[in-house]
């Protein structure tokens, strides 16, 4: 029986059912199992999980997302690391390190995006060759996952950039800026801070990632960036990872078949004009990846060693979380 079904009851009574209401709804809210996640201010995963929370998503699965936004991966690492948060969005190769440590994750695919290497418009770099000699500016540190793919598959046609090119890291608006000002020659950088320098015609793609990953023999698609879970926790909250999955998978199909929910993300997107804009949501669309099965994940285990993992070192199949894909 609702409130609009008693006109005739006394109007102090009637609040006092409305108020009883409202507890009962809070109750049951507060039973519900909190999910604490920690994820950039201005990266792509603040975009699927607003969406997701935006939409009742999490409750819709079982849960109450709690989203902690920080500055910088460093800070996101480390509230995952010490416990601060239960999960986080962080590069394969830093699950792989922190397993190598003795701290495992579960591994829950989140996109597959790798920002292409990049020059200014013009340049004469089309093969790996062509970056000898180069000012290369890497966003992130040393192990960022596409520096260390190029300097793989350069090292393949005996180039090693390392010792033959003039390489700088930096954070990845400063390097922008940098390619902009005729500092850098090329640069490797994250997807979405590719898809502005190239929608904004300030740049252009020298050496698509995914042929770097042909001739190391590596699928496309792969998931390179997921949510991690540490590993005893999520053994102990098998349930609550499980209905995480459910609802991102949910939050990627909407964002992808439903353009029109774009414009309320657009905000954290700090996209300058349309063409940054589209270029960053055909980006994340482009990203969503496929479901995990066991020759996917022996492919993920395969580019770990070529990062450098002994081959009986790289995560165990039992670490990747094998969960329902988005599907078509």
């Amino acid at each position: 029986m609702s409130l609009r079904t008693l006109p005739t009851l006394p109007l102090l009574l009637r609040l006092a059912l409305f108020v009883l209401l409202l507890g009962a709804a809070d109750s049951l809210r507060a039973e519900l199992p909190t999910l604490r996640l920690s994820v950039l201010q201005f990266g792509t995963a603040h975009w699927e999980l607003d969406h997701l929370e935006r939409h009742g998503l999490d409750e819709a699965a079982g849960f109450d997302l709690d989203v902690r936004l920080v500055a910088n991966l460093p800070a996101s690492r480390i509230a995952v690391s010490s416990g601060d948060v239960d999960g986080a969005v962080v590069d394969l190769t830093w699950a792989q390190a922190r397993h190598a440590a003795g701290q495992s994750y579960r591994y829950l695919p989140y996109s597959s995006q790798l920002g292409d290497v990049l020059a200014p418009p013009g340049a004469a770099i089309r093969d790996l060759e062509d970056l000898r000699g180069k000012r290369i500016g890497v966003a992130g540190g040393p192990d960022s996952k596409s520096w260390v793919l190029l300097t793989r598959a350069a090292q393949a046609e005996g180039v090693a950039l390392e010792r033959e090119a003039e390489v700088q890291f930096g954070a990845p608006p400063l390097l922008s800026q940098a390619l902009r000002r005729g500092q850098l020659d090329v640069l490797v950088t994250f997807w979405h801070f590719a898809a502005e320098l190239t929608a904004a015609g300030e740049a252009e793609v020298a050496l698509p990632m995914a042929s770097l990953l042909a001739r190391l023999d590596i699928p496309t698609g792969l998931p390179i960036l997921g949510y991690v879970f540490h590993d005893g926790w999520a053994r102990d909250h098998e349930a609550l990872v499980s209905r995480f999955a459910e609802a991102v998978a949910q939050a990627k199909r909407e964002l992808r078949d439903e353009p029109e929910h774009w414009a309320t993300l657009r905000p954290l997107m700090r996209a300058s004009d349309d063409a940054h804009f589209e270029a960053l949501r055909q980006g994340y669309v482009q990203g969503i990846p496929e479901p995990l099965d066991a020759q996917r994940i022996q492919a993920l285990q395969r580019l770990l060693v070529l990062t450098g993992v002994e081959p009986d070192a790289v995560m165990p199949a039992s670490l990747f979380v094998q969960a329902a894909g988005v599907g078509r």
